[in-house]
C-alpha cells in the first residue's frame, strides 16, 4: 500500500491530527493526493488552527483587516504579504502587537486609539530610499504591523495626546517626558530636523524612531548593527547609551535568532506591562504609562505604624553624562517616586489608633557606591504637608537625585504627627522609607 493509500485508510480524527502535525505547507501539497486527503487538507477548522498558530488570527482576515471567505484564504493572504520575511519573525511581531493592543485596550484605550495601521512594503521601501538606509528586518516587520503612533500634526484632535506614548515616561519638577513610537513619515521629518545638530546620524546610519514630543528624550536605531540607543545630556557630542544588552542583538543568517534592538526593547517593555512591574498613573490630568517600577525588587515597600511608603527610581538618560571625564561631576540623574498611604485601620501608635496623621518633615541618605554623598533633612515634601486618611489614594510625589557613580541607593524616613500638625493627638513618630536602588539598568526606556 502506498503512503497516500495508508493515509486514506485512517480514521477521520487520526487523519486530521496527522494533517495538522505536518503543517500548512505540506497540508496544501497533500490536497493533491486524493479526494479524501483533499477534503481533510481543505477543512477550514484545520486552517483556522494554522492561522491561530502562525498569525494569531481568530477570524479569517487579511493583513489589512478585510474579512475573507475562509481561514485557508486568510492564511494564503498572510503568507503572500509577508513572503519576504522569515515566518518566525512575522509570528513574533504579530504576537507582540496583538498583546500590546490588548493591554492598551484594557489599561490605556486612549493610547490604543493613537496606533496607526501597518505600513505597506512599498511605504517601507520608499522610506529607506528617502533616508538612504536599510532597516533591520525585525524593525521592518514591526512596522508592517503598526506604523507607529499618530503624527505630531494631528495630536490636537485627542485631549491629553502627549500622555499617550506607548513607551511611557515620567515627570519631576518641570521635567516631563512621554515617549511615542514614531510613524515612518514622521521619522523622516524629525530625523531631518535633529540631524542638523546631530551630524553623526547620517554618517553612522542612525534613524530616530521614538521620542517624547518635546524632543527632550530621543531613541535612535543603528541600522547597521541593529542596536537601539538613547541620547544623553551630551547628545550633541555623540554620547549615547545602549537600550538593550548588546548580546541580545542578533542580525545575519548565522545569528540563529533574528532580533534587533527595537524588537527586544518593545518586547521587554510589554513584559513589564503584563507582569505589573510598571503600570499607568494619572499625569497632568490624564492617564499615562509610568516608568517608575511598581513591584519588587526595584520598588521598595515599608509600613510603620500604619503608614505605608513605596519608593522606586528610574534613570533619566537625557539628563545624564556617563562619559564625563571630570571625576567631581555628577554623571547620573535619577528621578524617584514616593507613594505614601494610610492603611484602612488608620495610624497605630503606642497602643492607640488615630484616624489621620500628617507629614511634618523628611530625612534622606543618598549613597553612590556605598559612599554617602548626601544627607538631607528638611520640612515637608515638595512644599507640601500631606494629610493621610484611611481609604484615600496614595499621596504621590516625584523628585530627583544626581550621583557621580553607580550603583547607588536612597533610604530615609518621614516624621509624622498623629492627627494634624495644627492639632496633634499624640507624639511624633518616624516612618521608614526602605532602601531603593539607583542603577544603570540593562534596559533603558
Amino acid at each position: 500500500m502506498t503512503t497516500n493509500g495508508a493515509l486514506d485508510g485512517l480514521e477521520a480524527l487520526v487523519l486530521d491530527m496527522i494533517v495538522y502535525r505536518i503543517g500548512p505547507k505540506n497540508a496544501a501539497a497533500l490536497a493533491c493526493a486524493s479526494t479524501r486527503l483533499r477534503s481533510a487538507a481543505s477543512d477550514d477548522n484545520l486552517w483556522s488552527r494554522f492561522c491561530a498558530d502562525d498569525f494569531d488570527l481568530s477570524e479569517p482576515i487579511d493583513p489589512d483587516g478585510n474579512v475573507l471567505p475562509s481561514f485557508k484564504e486568510a492564511y494564503k493572504a498572510w503568507v503572500e504579504s509577508f513572503k519576504m520575511y522569515p515566518l518566525e519573525l512575522v509570528k513574533r511581531a504579530k504576537r507582540f502587537w496583538t498583546s500590546m493592543r490588548k493591554w492598551l485596550a484594557e489599561n490605556l484605550p486612549e493610547a490604543l486609539d493613537t496606533l496607526n495601521r501597518g505600513a505597506s512594503e512599498n511605504q517601507i521601501k520608499l522610506f529607506e530610499r528617502t533616508q538612504g538606509i536599510n532597516l533591520p528586518l525585525p524593525t521592518r516587520v514591526l512596522y508592517r504591523f503598526c506604523n507607529g503612533q499618530l503624527t505630531l500634526m494631528n495630536r490636537s484632535k485627542i485631549k491629553g495626546f502627549n500622555n499617550y506614548g506607548m513607551m511611557g515616561g515620567y515627570e519631576f519638577y518641570s521635567h516631563y517626558v512621554n515617549v511615542h513610537l514614531l510613524p515612518l513619515e514622521q521619522v523622516v521629518i524629525i530625523t531631518k530636523h535633529v540631524s542638523e545638530d546631530l551630524d553623526f546620524m547620517a554618517r553612522m546610519n542612525f534613524v530616530l524612531l521614538a521620542t517624547s514630543l518635546n524632543l527632550r528624550k530621543m531613541f535612535f536605531l543603528d541600522c547597521n548593527r541593529g542596536q537601539l540607543y538613547v541620547g544623553t545630556q551630551n547628545l550633541t557630542h555623540e554620547e549615547l547609551m545602549p537600550c538593550v544588552p548588546g548580546s541580545l542583538v542578533k542580525l545575519g543568517d548565522s545569528a540563529g535568532v533574528l532580533q534587533d534592538g527595537l524588537m527586544v526593547w518593545l518586547e521587554e517593555h510589554l513584559r513589564r506591562l503584563l507582569s505589573g512591574a510598571i503600570g499607568t498613573r494619572i499625569l497632568r490630568k490624564y492617564n499615562s504609562i509610568s516608568l517608575f517600577p511598581e513591584a519588587p525588587p526595584l520598588c521598595s515597600t515599608a509600613v510603620t505604624n500604619g503608614v505605608k511608603v513605596r519608593a522606586s527610581a528610574v534613570l533619566v538618560p537625557e539628563g545624564s553624562n556617563p562619559g564625563g571625564l571630570d571625576p567631581d561631576m555628577d554623571k547620573y540623574l535619577f528621578a524617584y517616586s514616593i507613594r505614601i498611604s494610610l492603611l484602612p485601620q488608620g495610624c497605630m501608635l503606642d497602643g492607640a489608633y488615630y484616624s489621620s496623621c500628617q507629614l511634618r518633615s523628611r530625612h534622606w541618605i543618598i549613597r553612590s557606591r556605598e559612599n554617602i554623598v548626601d544627607d538631607v533633612a528638611g520640612e515637608a515634601v515638595i512644599g507640601q504637608y500631606p494629610l493621610l486618611l484611611p481609604g484615600m489614594d496614595e499621596f504621590v510625589y516625584e523628585s530627583c537625585a544626581r550621583l557621580p557613580a553607580v550603583p547607588g541607593s536612597i533610604e530615609g524616613s518621614f516624621t509624622f504627627v498623629p492627627g494634624r500638625i495644627s492639632k496633634p493627638e499624640g507624639r511624633e513618630f518616624e516612618v521608614r522609607v526602605a532602601l531603593f536602588v539607583l542603577e544603570e539598568p540593562q534596559y533603558i526606556f
